[in-house]
């Protein structure tokens, strides 16, 4: 029974540093692997290439998966470019199976210690999550030296002996057994390295273990398919097109297991390395066979999982949050931050609408405007919900700053609506309900405004999503000059009261009130440039530092 347990908690251990190797490599280098699968899409051949360096790295091609689904569901991706860097991803999760099927345990206690030193004296930045991806490769290692000396305790027992000799007898099971280890362990890598180690110890034999390699593959695309079921139809296509390469895989390479066991064995007498290269044999051909299929595959599976033509029916739903990001803080921010974008574009339209309502007393779309706030508030809660979710320790000082940023955009989005569906309800009740006009100066003014408001709306958005300084400081200096145009169309406004225009004095409290609160509009949206002149220095603790002054 102790030596039972002892061979758990090893599998366990192993388990944790493949985690912990695979989080601490995505916080450290999670942007920079994002560029780098972007940028090699350009072709087939170097988007495999980028798929197995990146695997290489992160030694989890489910990691890679989540990556890429991501960016086929921002369309940042093809979906064939995606399969191909999935293929790649696979060759590269093999790889480094062989690399930790090599006698590397002297490793071990060197990177669980500077690992350790590292991690203890600088947690929050760079250098500690280094620290931490040493721990993990420490641990993987120690693992697999204490699984190798739990299975030879284990296999001297008759019993176990016994039980282990049944497992010979069916082939289908053995792959069910792998693909059911793959997704518990939520890691291929580690599943092909405790049978490895199991076959080179004894514990089980070579042919069980080729089979559950085989099962194993089958569940690290299964996995992938699970943790994207959330998401939405573009981000869940490249699972399911990469299963598919699975699915080959196993077809084609099951039989060929006893060919493997015949002509290769010769030369590989260890067990463990006979169980690693199959893996990426199997890995190697999948990639050979299908990378000519990647265009087929595509079409296949967007015709069993098509894109819904209607844009109605998603309007208010969020768009990019996707759940299988969050294992990646940055490119989860990176989904915040598109979605913050769609919440701005309802208010954009809501916007739209007002200018169309104030001139035309339309009440049918004034009821649907209001309706739009309701999307804008849905959209604020989901985007608060999903960065809470964000571990901030996982952030660096830079994606730290792009959380407060969006959190700050979203807020001020979900208060501009709130204000737009006030307006709207004012204009109701007091212009169209009554039947009354602004005079053809007063709506000249508000038509001013009202462009201008637009205007610093889509500018707003562009500093949000690009963060340049110049853009953030011409969005301050118009701050400046519609509070400037406000004032002057108040005094203008309370001139024709003076010289008695009806329809001045008619509406005169809701002109008042709009202008007032289309200066509060544009005022939230330019406190969106303080953050970034604020990290760029350029803004004094009172006003705006122009460009002739000294920074």
């Amino acid at each position: 029974m102790k030596h039972l347990l002892n061979l758990l908690a090893a599998v366990a251990l192993l388990i944790w540093g493949t985690h912990l190797v695979r989080t601490g490599i995505l916080r450290v280098f999670g942007a920079n692997l994002r560029q780098l699968i972007s940028r090699s899409v350009s072709n087939r051949f170097t988007a495999v290439l980028s798929g197995m360096g990146v695997t290489a790295v992160v030694q989890s091609s489910t990691a890679t998966a989540l990556i890429v689904s991501s960016f086929v569901g921002q369309g940042l991706v093809g979906l064939p470019a995606a399969l191909a860097v999935m293929l790649g991803a696979d060759v590269g999760t093999s790889v480094m199976a062989v690399v930790f099927s090599l006698d590397l345990s002297w490793l071990s206690p060197l990177f669980i210690f500077v690992g350790v030193v590292l991690f203890i004296s600088r947690k929050d930045t760079a250098v500690g999550r280094v620290g931490r991806v040493l721990i993990g490769l420490g641990l993987m290692l120690l693992a697999l030296r204490l699984i190798t000396e739990s299975t030879t305790v284990l296999t001297q027992s008759p019993t176990v002996r016994t039980l282990l000799g049944a497992l010979t007898s069916d082939l289908l099971l053995e792959i069910f057994t792998g693909a059911v280890l793959a997704v518990l362990a939520y890691s291929s890598l580690a599943t092909v390295l405790l049978t490895a180690t199991l076959a080179g110890s004894g514990g089980i034999p070579v042919d069980v273990a080729l089979g559950l390699v085989v099962g194993a593959n089958l569940g690290s695309g299964l996995l992938a398919v699970a943790t994207t079921m959330r998401s939405n139809v573009q981000t869940r296509q490249v699972p399911l097109g990469n299963l598919f390469f699975k699915i080959m895989g196993v077809i084609i390479m099951t039989p060929l297991i006893g060919l493997w066991l015949k002509h290769v064995r010769p030369y590989v007498p260890d067990n463990a390395s006979l169980v690693v290269l199959f893996h990426l044999a199997f890995n190697a051909v999948v990639g050979l066979v299908c990378i000519g299929l990647t265009g087929t595959v595509a079409r296949a599976v967007q015709r069993l999982l098509p894109v819904a033509d209607t844009q109605a029916a998603a309007g208010s739903r969020p768009r990019h949050l996707d759940p299988s990001a969050l294992a990646t803080p940055s490119l989860a921010i990176s989904c915040a931050a598109r979605e913050a974008l769609h919440q701005a574009d309802v208010v954009e339209s809501m916007l739209l609408g007002l200018h169309q309502v104030i001139r035309t007393d339309d009440q049918k779309l004034a009821e649907d405007l209001r309706k739009l706030d309701d999307q804008v508030d849905e959209l604020y809660s989901a985007i608060k919900y999903y960065m809470t979710k964000i571990s901030r320790e996982a952030l660096d000082e830079r994606e730290g700053r792009r959380w407060a940023d969006i959190i700050s955009f979203t807020i001020n989005m979900e208060q501009i609506g709130d204000i737009i569906e006030r307006v709207l309800i004012d204009i109701e009740d007091k212009k169209i309900k009554k039947g009354r006009q602004f005079s053809e100066a007063g709506m000249e003014e508000i038509n001013e405004l009202h462009t201008r408001l637009v205007a610093n709306l889509r500018l707003a958005m562009s500093v949000f999503l690009n963060g340049n300084v110049r853009d953030a400081q011409k969005l301050l200096e118009e701050k400046a000059r519609f509070r400037d145009l406000e004032r002057a169309y108040s005094a203008t406004h309370l001139a024709r009261l003076s010289d008695n225009t009806v329809q001045s004095i008619e509406t005169s409290s809701l002109h008042i009130d709009l202008i007032s609160e289309l200066k509060r509009i544009n005022s939230l949206l330019c406190s969106i440039a303080y953050p970034i002149l604020e990290s760029a220095g350029a803004l004094a603790p009172s006003r705006l530092k122009l460009p002739s002054e000294p920074v």
